[in-house]
């Protein structure tokens, strides 16, 4: 355990439902993040994925402590990000990072790629003039673009290229631990393929940590060591990449590679394609118990009544589930 860079434990991000325009009142909360506990060790990448509207996006900022979350504690190397103020987190997001999901919303338009890059080097070093320049210029230069691109604003860019400027924004003051937001899903397929070979050749030229959120899981098992699964707030599953899609634990889980495509025309036409039945309960009132058993082909009495715990039924497979 002592290669953990950063863990949440018991992690939790509701968001209250107000009424009334003098006197508001809280009527209800969106259970965002529930409860959720897991680690990433050093140089490792952990996928994140799971359905639309699970929580993924909230929880990569609750991290990062772009959200504060409504309970729970975060720790990088041993240290506590709930508990610190805005000076001492600007210190310490050094050694974190975030590549956008979106990157056309995500960059300044009124400011060149250039300024971009060294916006975080202003902030956190003393490097200026020459020196900035120059290193502003390796920095476009690792991640594939042109040192002569400095000058351009970002409409002056594809998406694939305004993708690659963020993660040289998201590189430049070297940090150890970076969230990848869905950074290739606003991309074409051939440029998608760029930017995860790039993001895998960062990784071992910087000694980098991901937490790499997706939906495509084909994406997360090339490019993850640990995939975790999201439903509706909580994981209800962690393991190793090959384990998990060998032997997959959660109903969930396993509804969801069922309906990963698979280039074999033979065994396409053989395998069975699970169906979930319905639509995810509403996070603003959640059902009693497990929150899939609603959707649950194999669930039974004790579902609908106890929440499962997440724990580990086999080395470094960890389940929430009764039947597991």
């Amino acid at each position: 355990m002592n290669d953990i860079l950063i863990e949440a434990k018991n992690l939790s991000m509701f968001f209250p439902i107000t009424k009334g325009i003098i006197r508001q009142r809280r009527i209800a909360e969106i259970k965002a993040v529930d409860d959720v506990s897991f680690f990433v060790r050093k140089g490792e990448t952990l996928g994140l994925v799971g359905e639309s509207g699970c929580g993924k996006t909230t929880l990569g900022r609750c991290l990062m402590q772009l959200i504060r979350p409504s309970s729970g504690e975060v720790y990088l190397e041993g240290e506590n990000l709930c508990n610190m103020e805005a000076e001492q987190l600007r210190l310490i997001r050094q050694k974190m990072q975030i590549i956008f999901q979106d990157p056309f919303d995500s960059l300044d338009p009124r400011m060149t790629a250039g300024e971009i890059v060294a916006e975080p080097l202003r902030v956190h070093t003393k490097i200026r003039g020459n020196e900035l320049k120059e290193k502003v210029a390796g920095l476009l230069r690792v991640v594939g673009l042109d040192s002569s691109m400095a000058s351009r604003y970002p409409h002056q860019f594809s998406g694939g290229q305004r993708q690659r400027l963020g993660i040289a924004r998201a590189l430049s003051i070297r940090p150890k631990f970076i969230v990848c937001d869905e950074p290739i899903s606003a991309l074409d397929v051939s440029i998608q393929a760029q930017i995860i070979n790039l993001l895998e050749d960062l990784q071992s030229e910087f000694d980098l940590t991901y937490l790499f959120i997706a939906h495509d899981l084909s994406v997360v098992r090339h490019l993850s060591h640990r995939v975790a699964v999201m439903y509706l707030g909580k994981i209800v599953e962690i393991a190793n990449r090959d384990a998990l899609y060998r032997v997959a634990k959660h109903p969930y889980t396993v509804a969801l590679l069922s309906a990963v495509p698979i280039p074999d025309p033979v065994v396409e036409a053989t395998r069975e394609r699970i169906i979930l039945k319905g639509e995810p309960p509403s996070p603003i009132a959640l059902p009693p118990g497990c929150n899939f058993h609603p959707r649950c082909p194999i669930g039974i009495e004790a579902c609908r009544e106890e929440i499962p715990s997440l724990r580990e039924i086999e080395r470094g497979h960890w389940v929430a589930c009764h039947l597991a």
